[in-house]
Order: structure tokens, then sequence, then C-alpha cells
């Protein structure tokens, strides 16, 4: 690199929000599957994730533990927490592309996700839910108050 200026190869490393925002609207349409990652066939929230860091990466960095349905537990645990922090950047302010994490309950765990498609007062979100595909929704005031994390997908070869 020289002073100031970026290599086509070094500029490649780092996925845009243009590229995680074109492999996520790929996903539009796929059904609402629970545990699923298949775009077309079926998908739930990390399933899209899922999906979007494999178009970005190639391999998953790892294969997620059974999960539940119900966004109604309480036992306290992070699982999906703790494997955004091992595995994307934490960001103060969310930018389009970047990874939201969701927190339904108040007293439970974050349980839900979505990328953020657009900012500020259109705030829009891509994401998939029980009873719905992969859609592209607003992000309601009543959604964006349960956002517990903020995320941005790490540079390549990172």
């Amino acid at each position: 690199m020289t002073a100031g200026r970026w290599s086509m190869a070094e500029a490649a490393r780092d996925p845009g929000p243009e590229e995680v925002l074109a492999l996520a609207r790929r996903w539009l349409g796929t059904p609402y599957r629970h545990q699923a990652s298949c775009l077309g066939a079926g998908a739930d929230c990390l399933g899209l994730i899922r999906g979007v860091w494999r178009g970005l990466y190639g391999a998953e960095p790892e294969v997620p533990p059974p999960y539940s349905p119900d966004w109604g537990d309480i036992s306290g645990e992070e699982p999906l927490m703790h494997a955004a922090l091992r595995h994307l950047h934490a960001v103060d302010t969310a930018s389009p592309g970047d990874v939201l994490l969701f927190r339904v309950m108040a007293c439970g765990p974050a349980k839900h996700l979505g990328i953020l498609s657009a900012a500020g007062e259109q705030a829009r979100l891509i994401h998939a839910y029980s009873g719905h595909s992969v859609c592209e929704t607003s992000l309601t005031p009543t959604w964006a108050r349960r956002i517990a994390g903020r995320f941005r997908f790490p540079p390549r070869g990172s």
C-alpha cells in the first residue's frame, strides 16, 4: 500500500455495505424454517446471517448448536450474543450492512438478528421470523428499543 491509497487487493478484503446488502437481498422470499440456512428453501434469522457469512467468506466459522425457537427463554445465557462477539466486530452506531441483535424480552437473552438495510428515519431491516419469509421491513420504534448489539462483518482474512 502506498501512503493514503489502498490497493485493489486490500479493498477487496473488506466487505462493504453494498456487498452485504446484495447478498442479504438474494435471500428475500426464502421461507421461514427454524434452524435452516438454505437460500430459497428455508432460513430463520440466524440462517440468513449464516448465509450472508458464507457468501462473504466461504465456510462458516462454527456450527451453531441446536437452539429453541422460543423467544420467551429466560435462561440468562447469551449464546447468540457470545457468538456475535466471537465472529463479528461490535460497533457503537450501526450503518447499512451491519448486523443488529435484538432482545425480544427485556429479561431474556438476545434471540433475533437482522441486517440493517437503511438508517435514519426510514430505517429498514432484512430478517426472517416465524410465519414470514426473509423480508425487508421498517425498523419500527418497538424493534429499535430492543436492540441489544450492533455488529459489522469483519475484514476478510482477519
